[in-house]
């Protein structure tokens, strides 16, 4: 049973996305998200209260999906700027949180800009760590902004890099990382 609710929850969660992504974050409503999640909207609200607590739930799983994503990239790498490599690998890989993560932030936006705040947060925790990492925290910085923008490039179709230029770029962020 509990199986099934979180089966339930995710699918909201992933059906959120989608609404954001076809209708635009300010039109996610919850019973649009209901029946692309294919469950009433009672069976929503079973599991968040409102559309504020969605577009919490929405964030915090990507943002935790996102941690998961550098985390496991880190875990094999000991040297100095390993948590500052993954971050910018993670803007790579289609394992990143990058297509869930802005939209969720600007889901949340939309709706609440204090909806924010644990974002905030959370990556005011990351560039503190990627500070620590062993490697210049100018260049820590310099990486997650560039990573970052990266995201950002890729997640509106912002003219981003592609081919030898998005490689060329990727492989220069890590050798920043790695204090080169």
């Amino acid at each position: 049973m509990r199986m099934a609710r979180n089966n339930a929850r995710q699918r909201i969660l992933d059906a959120s996305l989608t609404v954001s992504l076809r209708n635009g974050a300010a039109h996610l409503t919850l019973d649009a998200v209901a029946a692309e999640a294919g469950v009433s909207k009672g069976g929503l609200l079973y599991h968040f209260a409102d559309k504020q607590a969605l577009l919490a739930g929405l964030l915090e799983a990507a943002l935790q999906h996102f941690d998961d994503a550098v985390l496991q990239r880190a875990a094999a790498d000991s040297r100095p700027g390993a948590l500052v490599r993954a971050y910018a690998e993670a803007s790579e890989s289609t394992a990143s949180a990058l297509p869930d993560l802005f939209p969720a932030l600007l889901a949340a936006a939309a709706h609440d800009p204090a909806l924010l705040a644990p974002a905030q947060d959370h990556f005011r925790r990351w560039q503190q760590r990627l500070e620590a990492d062993g490697v210049d925290p100018v260049d820590a910085l310099l990486v997650r902004l560039a990573a970052d923008g990266l995201w950002f490039a890729d997640a509106y179709g912002l003219a981003p890099p592609t081919g030898a230029r998005r490689r060329a770029l990727l492989a220069r962020l890590v050798q920043r990382a790695a204090g080169d």
